[in-house]
């Protein structure tokens, strides 16, 4: 719970909430998984791991598959975000951010395609075609700021990277032929870069600057002219998702973790933005509620669904443990006893009291499992995840039926949810990069939100090292109403 009051700019005050107790958590356990089909590649140890043994007979070459099959690929690095859209004139286009590190990236990227964000036209997703990269300054490095409001068309990001950068934010249009997004404005704004969130009327752009430690809300109502509403100092927040209506920002709150400390004291934050989305003069935002969980990392992002008429988050945690720098969270190597906090579904009926109905995670991410052989395998002892989770999404708020999460060396992960407390691991899609063959390279680099085309029953992704990948999935995993 934010402890205090923060003054902002123009006034503006944060006010503090009440918490919400885990006590009545599910156990911490592997979401149950469904069996392969016929041509599937399954993996050959725990749920989610490249077993060493793989890697020294060439198995791990092949790649892993459960109900899943590549159907494209195009490009040679990823990001953090991918976005699906159709424009006005039917066409149908990706974009995603081309790096995952800037400026560390950049020597590895300008071999691999350059940097920037990428288009894509997948009108015919068998052949995807690129064909422009937005190379403005927030666009060259995103961070995990990319966004898109379908409504209006409009994708936007701010300018950032680990440790923040400075506020700039781009705001280009794409709603007339997505191929070749339109930039409407580049200017500064008051705050710092990291993360963001969009209201779903397109009105309002979020900008978390998360160890920068500002909140920024944007009036993008004339996208040529992008006008700062107020800005929130004090808050460590990480992603932010909005509530339909805009009256409501699912924060996932790293918190301010004790000097020297590896496990953030953060969690879920449920915030009252309905002074900003109706343009009061000096809004002030409200802490609804805090929640935190076992097992918890670093929080990354909690989607907003509805369920059989029940209201949830999606929430993910990135990375296993981290070290504190001065003002910087950063990410350690492995280490056995480091909780992962991977993804779960929190009911949300309750603004004020929010609680967490399921886990969707792996074998490989228990303890009792990362303490064994896992601690040998190169996928976990990367220095940037693991196996450890990273983003999820779902292909639509109301009754997704299915989700997909990057969960980093154990690649795309499929999870059905159409029974939110009893979800079940449905398919997987993993390419392995083998070590010392590329900057970093070891295990999947699966970092990505994944976006959707469930009527073709296609998710797209990212790889951090391989590029963008287009993964059909199995009609028995896909419900129904998607394809019919």
């Amino acid at each position: 719970m934010l402890t205090g009051t923060v003054v902002l700019a123009g006034g503006v005050l944060l006010l503090p909430g009440g918490a919400s107790s885990a006590a009545d958590e599910p156990a911490v356990a592997p979401t149950p998984q469904r069996a392969c089909n016929a041509g599937s590649r399954p993996e050959t140890s725990i749920q989610g791991r490249v077993p060493q043994r793989d890697y020294d007979s060439g198995r791990a070459r092949q790649g892993y598959s459960c109900n899943t099959r590549l159907f494209s690929h195009i490009g040679a690095s990823g990001g953090f975000k991918v976005y699906r859209y159709v424009d006005a004139a039917g066409h149908t286009c990706v974009f995603y951010d081309s790096t995952r590190l800037a400026p560390t990236d950049l020597p590895y990227n300008v071999g691999s395609g350059g940097i920037g964000t990428f288009v894509v036209d997948v009108s015919d997703p068998s052949r995807p075609r690129h064909t422009a990269t937005l190379q403005t300054l927030a666009m060259d490095s995103p961070h995990e700021s990319l966004n898109l409001n379908r409504r209006r068309g409009l994708l936007a990001a701010v300018a950032g990277n680990p440790a923040t950068l400075p506020g700039l934010i781009d705001v280009y249009s794409v709603r007339r032929d997505c191929r070749h997004p339109v930039l409407q404005s580049s200017i500064p704004y008051q705050g710092l870069g990291h993360e963001s969130g969009f209201a779903p009327d397109g009105r309002t752009f979020y900008a978390s600057a998360t160890s920068g430690y500002t909140l920024a809300a944007i009036d993008l109502t004339d996208p040529r002219h992008p006008a700062t509403l107020a800005t929130y100092y004090g808050v460590n927040y990480h992603g932010l998702r909005v509530s339909p209506d805009g009256n409501r920002m699912y924060v996932a709150n790293i918190g301010t973790p004790s000097p020297g400390g590896r496990v953030s004291v953060g969690g879920l934050r449920i915030l009252d933005t309905s002074q900003i989305q109706a343009r009061r003069p000096d809004p002030q935002v409200r802490t609804l509620s805090d929640l935190s969980w076992r097992q918890k990392s670093i929080p990354q992002a909690a989607d907003p669904l509805l369920i059989g008429g029940h209201r949830y988050v999606l929430e993910s945690d990135e990375f296993a443990n981290f070290t504190l720098g001065p003002g910087l969270v950063v990410a350690g190597g492995y280490e056995a006893d480091a909780p992962v906090g991977a993804a779960r579904l929190i009911n949300i009926d309750n603004a004020r009291n929010p609680f967490v109905v399921s886990d969707l995670r792996l074998a490989v991410h228990q303890l009792k499992n990362r303490s064994g052989p896992q601690k040998n395998d190169p996928g976990a002892n990367s220095t940037i995840g693991g196996y450890t989770g990273h983003y999820c999404s779902a292909p639509r708020y109301r009754n997704p039926g299915i989700v997909a999460c990057s969960m980093i060396g154990s690649g795309l992960r499929i999870f059905d949810v159409r029974h939110p407390y009893h979800p079940r691991e449905v398919g997987y899609f993993n390419r392995v990069t083998y070590p010392n063959t590329k900057p970093n390279g070891a295990g999947g680099l699966a970092y990505s939100a994944p976006a959707w085309d469930l009527r073709r029953r296609l998710v797209y992704y990212s790889d951090g090292l391989k590029g963008l990948y287009a993964v059909r999935l199995a009609k028995a995993i896909v419900p129904r109403h998607y394809w019919d």
